[in-house]
């Protein structure tokens, strides 16, 4: 993993100038692990293709403090095709004039496999660390052989990343959630990635097929990168705002710290979103 960025470096320092000027140090620095309070985002897609500046700033003036953005190539047809018509240069100026820290954005896999070179240069122009696949897009039902085939690919594209300074990170979709030999993919993937090069990135709402956040950060230390956060009401069976459920976050966050958690993004509707970001204020681990 690269060191940090001068651009982060600054970007933090003036969070928490603001938040001194503010009157909020104490809950900036009440956040669990010390980290910004960030947001993905997938779910106000519908709100970014209208006004991506606007959106940033009503995320801004919620309380978010960092953001995960989706690749205007990767994800053209899902409301970001519009980031096209501004270069990365222009983006990072948006992003800049938000204050909020931007080190991460979600590229599918197919882009990568078509321009992986052009993808990394728009990374670093934007400023961004980290590069998170979404999913490797394998079969439903692979074999042993498609998940090898399929991990042998992805760490090849992460040593071409790690040579630019890129770190590159795999959330957790419908190929990894698969079963392959009687075993979870997603534990298969542990093993046939290489955990110099790649790092991992939890989806919290698959506790709904059974996998635990907290668990998987104890059971790999060091391998994980950032998490998306959704609360869940067991009960209801249904994503709820992060501190309302059932999910013990207490016990999800001090588990990140063994995972290596870097950054975590709240990833649900926007009046959910919103309504989760009093509680991580106030989450100490």
């Amino acid at each position: 993993m690269p060191e940090i960025s001068r651009r982060e470096f600054s970007k933090m320092a003036n969070a928490a100038a603001i938040g001194l000027l503010s009157g909020s140090a104490r809950e900036l620095g009440a956040n669990p692990l010390g980290l910004p309070i960030g947001f993905q985002t997938y779910p106000v897609r519908k709100m970014i293709a209208q006004d991506f500046p606007g959106t940033l700033k009503q995320l801004s003036s919620a309380g978010f403090q960092g953001v995960e953005l989706c690749s205007p190539v990767g994800y053209a047809d899902s409301g970001f095709g519009g980031l096209a018509k501004y270069k990365a240069s222009e983006l990072r100026k948006i992003l800049d004039d938000t204050n909020l820290l931007c080190v991460s954005s979600h590229f599918s896999v197919d882009e990568l496999r078509k321009d992986l070179p052009g993808r990394i240069e728009w990374a670093k122009d934007l400023g961004l660390t980290q590069m998170l696949v979404p999913s490797l897009d394998g079969p439903r039902n692979p074999t042993m052989d498609d998940v090898k085939r399929t991990a042998d690919e992805y760490n090849k594209m992460a040593e071409q990343s790690a040579n630019a300074g890129i770190q590159q990170g795999l959330h957790n979709e419908e190929f990894e959630l698969s079963m392959v030999n009687g075993r979870r993919t997603y534990d298969v993937l542990f093993e046939l990635l290489d955990p110099r090069l790649v790092k991992f990135q939890f989806q919290v709402s698959t506790i709904s097929r059974g996998y635990d956040a907290a668990d998987y950060f104890t059971k790999y230390p060091g391998r994980f990168i950032s998490m998306h956060a959704q609360g869940w009401s067991a009960k209801r069976r249904s994503i709820v705002p992060i501190g309302q459920g059932t999910l013990d976050w207490k016990r999800i966050f001090t588990a990140a710290k063994t995972g290596g958690i870097k950054n975590y993004f709240v990833e649900m509707d926007l009046d959910k979103m919103r309504a989760s970001v009093p509680y991580l204020r106030s989450l100490q681990v």
